[in-house]
């Protein structure tokens, strides 16, 4: 199933996604069209985001593969949904799209052994982990104002029980700019799995539900600007759009 929240009616809501219906757990459904406020499907308990974790993406920065997974925070003062506006950072001249698969985790746990991971999972979305390349000035360290601003961390549109992708281990990304495909990739192509992000993650840090890890991007980042449009698609979870706005407007 797929599963989103969203505001109707002047209310907060969660229900179902099928073929552009949304069913309300008491039967209540909605068209698309009817929907005030996508919000994200999740609400993280903490984000968890790998840097460098698909080879193409290391080549394109002209760095190695880390011995280890890359980790980061990313705030969740920073999640925003599908549809809200991304704020440009005054003075930015880097900004730039990060197509995501987020796992979402479903039950506590630590020490999780790989074989077991999927246990814990309990589904998929889209993230746009959004950075500014200008605030980057160690690869392997990921700085917080690179990653951590208001509306940086776009997620959704919804979140796919695991059980309807067997396989996430051969799901096609593409990211569009104006409905220019600007990033493509697979996630056969992920230097660690998800199985070993969880082992490593959870061998330091207890996993709680509904936390999210960020499993990186590929190849394709590029300039992001005022007025453009970011469309993220992941077979099998949907497509994650995001106008971009200057920030000196937001308020």
């Amino acid at each position: 199933m797929k599963h989103v929240r969203f505001i109707a009616e002047g209310r907060l809501q969660r229900g179902t996604y099928d073929a552009g219906v949304i069913t309300t757990p008491a039967g209540k459904q909605y068209q698309e069209v009817a929907i005030d406020v996508w919000l994200p499907p999740v609400e993280p308990n903490k984000i968890i985001g790998l840097a460098l974790n698909y080879a193409d993406h290391a080549v394109e920065l002209g760095l190695e593969k880390p011995a280890e997974p890359v980790l980061f925070i990313k705030p969740n003062s920073s999640v925003v949904g599908h549809k809200a506006p991304v704020y440009y950072p005054d003075g930015a001249t880097y900004m730039h799209y990060e197509n995501e698969l987020a796992v979402v985790i479903g039950r506590e746990g630590r020490f999780i052994r790989r074989e077991n991971a999927f246990d814990y999972v309990r589904g998929y979305t889209i993230a746009n982990d959004v950075t500014v390349r200008d605030f980057v000035n160690n690869f392997y360290r990921p700085p917080v104002r690179a990653k951590g601003h208001d509306t940086f961390g776009p997620i959704g549109p919804v979140l796919v029980d695991k059980e309807d992708i067997p396989d996430i281990t051969n799901i096609e990304l593409r990211t569009y700019v104006n409905n220019e495909l600007r990033q493509q990739g697979n996630t056969k192509d992920l230097m660690y799995t998800i199985p070993e992000l969880i082992e490593f993650i959870s061998s330091f840090m207890t996993l709680e539900p509904g936390d999210m890890i960020l499993t990186g991007t590929p190849k394709g980042i590029s300039h992001v600007y005022p007025g453009d449009v970011m469309r993220l698609e992941i077979d099998g979870i949907g497509a994650l759009e995001n106008p971009i706005l200057d920030g000196r407007t937001e308020k």
